[in-house]
């Protein structure tokens, strides 16, 4: 397959620098409705651009209109470009791109069936989610000062995060009536509103004491709200906000690894998993409905395992 591009004027060019006859005209008009009716960035459009024009040269190459290629003339040329070393990805940004074009092609009645209706996306790689190891979760528990009213409040809130796998809409969501600190349980309202009982540890426990004790009578006057966790206004604390605390003591720490929202989450499973938990246990704790969602941290823990028998084991 050869590059392409456009020329100045906006016409279609193979990389021979020979117009490709007879769309190019039908390739503008479709870019331009990216922009007016979707509002596509100059970005999107370009990239589009680029993809579409290189399957016109190939479809030019092959001898195919544009407007009568089928679904095998779409499977040949992604396996062509599977073969030539694209990834998955490009190809199916690739691969949107042509929909977006024959689906406009269609509603311009410029043709009958759309070639890419049944053609199934490539299967792109899930990312690993990122985690944090043991150590460096130590280090960020140690973090907050404990000494404040404020410090004790986000020691507690990262001790419970990180001892129940708490999705961070969760715990900034519980309320007084949720935790149960002479069972050592939290009572959790997942995705859905489903409920789970979540244990916390004696660690958690200990701290959400204090915390209760010491600090939340300091943030917040009895009796004006039952949120575990308030904001300034007595609310429930904003995910957000929750966010910049967990960024702020991680940068006190010295932890420069990049962090997300579900950052401890991940390391509640990957840890867990690294320690011989089950991984039905381990679905449960985390509300996950679905098996397969949870099997995705075997892939993290894995890989932790892996690396740390490469460092330390004698024929690693």
């Amino acid at each position: 397959m050869r590059a392409a591009h456009t020329g100045a004027s906006g016409l279609w060019f193979n990389a021979d620098m020979k117009q490709i006859p007879p769309h190019a005209h039908l390739l503008t008009a479709w870019l331009d409705m990216l922009w007016a009716e979707r509002g596509a960035s100059e970005h999107t459009r370009a990239a589009y651009g680029r993809d579409l024009n290189a399957f016109a040269a190939y479809c030019a190459e092959c001898s195919r209109d544009l407007l009568a290629v089928g679904r095998e003339d779409v499977l040949a040329y992604l396996g062509g470009r599977h073969a030539a070393g694209h990834s998955a990805r490009s190809s199916a940004r690739a691969l949107a791109a042509m929909r977006s074009f024959y689906r406009y092609c269609l509603r311009q009645r410029l043709i009958d069936r759309d070639p890419v209706a049944l053609v199934e996306n490539p299967k792109l790689p899930k990312p690993l989610p990122k985690s944090l190891s043991e150590q460096d979760v130590e280090q960020l528990l140690a973090a907050p000062d404990t000494d404040t009213a404020i410090g004790l409040r986000d020691k507690a809130m990262l001790e419970l995060l990180y001892a129940c796998g708490l999705r961070v809409s969760e715990l900034v969501g519980l309320r007084m009536s949720q935790v149960n600190l002479r069972q050592g349980v939290v009572r959790v309202f997942g995705k859905g509103r489903k409920e789970r009982l979540v244990p916390m540890g004696q660690a958690a426990e200990t701290w959400l004491q204090r915390y209760f004790s010491l600090a939340r009578p300091q943030l917040l006057p009895p009796g004006e709200s039952d949120a575990c966790f308030p904001g300034r206004s007595g609310d429930p604390m904003t995910r957000q906000t929750f966010w910049h605390r967990i960024k702020h003591w991680a940068a006190v720490a010295g932890i420069d690894k990049p962090l997300s929202p579900h950052t401890l989450r991940h390391a509640f499973a990957t840890h867990l998993l690294n320690h011989g938990a089950d991984l039905r246990v381990v679905q449960l704790l985390l509300g996950h409905t679905d098996l397969s969602t949870t099997q995705i941290y075997t892939q993290v823990a894995r890989a932790r395992l892996q690396a740390l028998h490469s460092e330390h084991h004698p024929r690693g």
